[in-house]
């Protein structure tokens, strides 16, 4: 149960931080989206990110944050065994999974529901 609860709590805060970022600022939802990548790979870079995802779990693996780790540690590891072209092909591995579900999920979506622009 504390599992869940730190997930929550976790990814809550990174939405809560994203949220205000939008509201208090003149932040576009694409730089903070690009910004949180951005953070994500640099704290996983580091080794810093790994605490959060022990503390936090899905809750720190799924938001955009979590991207970027991923990324970041795909590619550290594919550079460690295979050399500088793991720079190149590390981030596609680690990310595979991931896009590949927002592409099929959001097509799924798209089937289902009907898309309207913003007024």
């Amino acid at each position: 149960m504390r599992g869940y609860l730190m997930s929550f709590v976790v990814g809550g805060m990174i939405c809560v931080i994203a949220q205000i970022l939008m509201d208090k600022t003149k932040l576009t939802p694409a730089r903070i989206l690009v910004s949180f990548v951005t953070l994500g790979v640099i704290l996983g870079a580091l080794n810093i990110y790994d605490y959060v995802v022990k503390i936090g779990m899905a809750g720190a693996t799924i938001p955009l944050p979590g991207f970027g780790y991923s990324l970041a540690k795909a590619t550290i590891k594919e550079v460690e065994s295979k050399g500088l072209i793991g720079a190149f092909t590390g981030g596609i591995k680690g990310a595979a999974g991931g896009i590949t579900a927002a592409i099929i999920f959001g097509y799924i979506m798209a089937l289902l529901f009907n898309p309207k622009t913003k007024e």
